[in-house]
């Protein structure tokens, strides 16, 4: 039976419901049901910007974002977009999708913490972005209507959210701190892990090797 939520149809291909069930499996209700309002509220500010995007697509992306920060998928050699990333890639790799397609996922993920680069390329990509500045930031939180904020949050609640998603990220990034550099998670472990300091990068260029 077809799901539909603020009027949006969740994608229920063979492997949109696979996508679902490895993300069931492998991260709690808080990130799931964050990664399905990410998919929702992605799409919602497409329709609002003019932005289409193929909904299996987005819906992977959406789905694998935060893959990193689970215990299935974390890594510690690398920032925690690339591991949902490069999952993404293995997924749908494994059936059969073209590269330009997979390429498209990746990039929604690898760059949905930064800002404004994603929305200069194709809706894949973009929305993903949307998605997570609307569910995390509240960025355009504002554009979208009421009845439609509460469809979303009725099927997928958000309790205690902000505490719960900070508590999620800092549990994913503080076994791998020098991954946050140059990004917006270093302001997590800052507020978070008694004596971290993010890398200055002014402090790189002046410490480097080369003598002027």
């Amino acid at each position: 039976m077809t799901e539909t939520i603020a009027g949006i149809t969740i994608p229920d291909s063979a492997l949109a419901k696979e996508a679902t069930e490895l993300v069931r499996q492998a991260a709690p209700p808080l990130l799931y049901d964050h990664s399905r309002r990410v998919y929702l509220f992605g799409t919602l500010q497409g329709r609002r910007l003019g932005m289409e995007a193929d909904p299996e697509l987005l819906y992977v992306g959406a789905m694998f974002h935060d893959l990193g920060l689970t215990e299935t998928y974390r890594r510690t050699d690398q920032r925690f977009e690339l591991d949902g990333a490069d999952e993404a890639r293995r997924f749908l790799t494994s059936h059969g999708l073209p590269e330009a397609d997979v390429r498209k996922v990746w990039e929604g993920i690898a760059l949905h913490t930064t800002p404004e680069v994603p929305y200069r390329l194709e809706p894949e990509v973009a929305l993903v972005t949307a998605g997570v500045e609307t569910d995390v930031l509240g960025i355009g939180y504002a554009e979208l209507s009421a009845e439609d904020v509460a469809a979303v949050t009725a099927a997928h609640p958000r309790p205690d959210f902000k505490r719960e998603i900070l508590a999620a990220f800092t549990e994913g990034f503080k076994d791998r701190p020098d991954t946050t550099f140059g990004t917006v998670n270093a302001d997590v472990l800052e507020h978070f892990v008694p004596g971290f300091r993010h890398i200055d990068f002014v402090d790189v260029i002046q410490n480097s090797a080369w003598p002027e």
